[in-house]
């Protein structure tokens, strides 16, 4: 069991990972690519993007099929390490 870390998710499941950054143009290609390293298939409209009020900011939500929290902790990691990328949740 020490291999395996508590978590309250039951894998495998549906899971949203948001990223927030700055806008531009290439913003939402570059937080699928970085997810696309730990997924193996994101399905047609699971990428979702929103601008902020002020248009300086966007968001991209993208809905995997997650199998696992080692999966989902190494998205997060590699979407954090990203200079572009401000916030994940």
């Amino acid at each position: 069991m020490a291999e395996q870390e508590e978590t309250l998710i039951e894998f495998p499941c549906d899971f949203d990972v948001k990223a927030m950054g700055p806008s531009s143009e290439d913003f939402d290609a570059i937080v699928v690519d970085i997810i696309r390293h730990h997924v193996d298939d994101i399905k047609e409209g699971a990428v979702t993007t929103k601008q902020s009020s002020g248009g300086k900011f966007t968001s991209v939500t993208v809905t995997i099929y997650a199998t696992s929290k080692a999966q989902i902790d190494a998205i997060y990691r590699e979407l954090s390490a990203h200079e572009q990328v401000k916030y994940v949740l």
